[in-house]
């Protein structure tokens, strides 16, 4: 009964601070020494939230600024903070050799673009994931093996439950019998990605499961995972599937070859989408206040927000789920036993 009570509450309070952080922080660019302002440009902000970042901006304000660590064979390995690309009223600048242009280090001069390992935003927030995860699963299975027996406590008594789901209503019934060899990484993924999406809801907080390099990383461990689990039936049934005329083997297997490359393809641009673009219509409401200048249109747009706050929770938990569970259906189907087929 208290479920959805405090799962409104929490919309509601992630609501709250991100008008507030959006009313308290100067969205106009406005000139500190008494120019005209500029004109708000909202899809400029959206796309700064949305992408990533060399420094983690939280409000005009609040900048906090990430290691910069780049390699060029002119240059050589340097290491600094971001901080250096910008003089003190914020506005780009180069450095030792460098420039930063639209989320890009180069060379200055030549323009060569250099190999960058920097610490940005959404790095910082793969760490700060992986960090919680860590000491999350941490406490569940010292819990687990000090309550042997027992009664569950703490966090093992609200994650236990969501474990056993990913195991009998996931996992197990897309891979049969195996599905034990798979259970590590079916969790890991499951988890990873919930806690990225509920991360990237908080104010400030990097959009880690909306970048495209991120969820093509997801994809490309499902994809490797599954061909090279895959047994001699699932091969046969690719390049030469059973009871299939000769003829028709000239048209299915090219589709069965390009439906190897498609499957991780659209695990890693369904969970971007819809991270994404429910980050860009919260974005787009709060922006609606500014646009107008109406505290009617302000307050109408946060009653939405909320809204969409809701469903946001929900979505986050369904990418999740839909995303393990076609991983284990792609790897059931390159495991299991085909000598059933004729």
């Amino acid at each position: 009964m208290n479920k959805p009570f405090s799962a409104s509450k929490s919309a509601f309070l992630i609501t709250f601070l991100i008008v507030l952080t959006s009313v308290f922080s100067p969205v106009s660019g406005a000139d500190k020494t008494g120019g005209e302002s500029e004109p708000f440009n909202a899809s400029e902000v959206i796309l700064h939230h949305v992408m990533d970042d060399h420094q983690w901006h939280f409000a005009d304000w609040l900048v906090m600024p990430l290691p910069v660590i780049v390699y060029s064979a002119e240059k050589g390995l340097d290491v600094f903070s971001s901080s250096r690309f910008y003089d003190e009223h914020h506005k780009a600048v180069e450095y030792n050799g460098y420039k930063l242009e639209h989320n890009h280090i180069t060379l200055t001069g030549s323009g060569k673009a250099v190999f960058d390992l920097s610490i940005t935003k959404n790095v910082a927030m793969l760490f700060i994931t992986a960090a919680l995860m860590f000491f999350v699963f941490r406490s569940v299975a010292n819990g687990a093996k000090n309550n042997k027996g027992k009664a569950p406590k703490g966090l093992q008594s609200f994650f236990e439950p969501i474990i056993l789901f990913v195991r009998d209503e996931i996992v197990k019934p897309n891979m049969g019998h195996h599905y034990e060899k798979f259970m590590p990484y079916m969790l890991t993924l499951f988890f990873f990605i919930l806690f990225g999406n509920l991360l990237g809801l908080l104010p400030g907080a990097g959009n880690l499961t909306g970048n495209i390099a991120v969820t093509m990383t997801l994809a490309v461990f499902t994809f490797l995972i599954t061909n090279f689990s895959g047994n001699k039936g699932y091969w046969s049934h690719i390049f030469w599937t059973p009871g299939v005329p000769l003829p028709l083997r000239i048209v299915i297997l090219p589709v069965e070859i390009i439906g190897i490359f498609t499957k991780p393809f659209s695990l890693m641009i369904r969970l971007f989408v819809a991270i994404t673009a429910g980050h860009i219509v919260l974005l787009s409401l709060i922006c609606l206040t500014f646009i107008f200048g109406s505290i009617i249109v302000g307050v109408g747009s946060s009653v939405i927000v909320l809204f969409i706050n809701l469903i946001e929770l929900l979505v986050a938990g369904i990418q999740a789920y839909v995303f393990t569970m076609f991983s284990s259906m792609y790897i059931g189907m390159a495991i299991q036993d085909h000598s059933h087929d004729h």
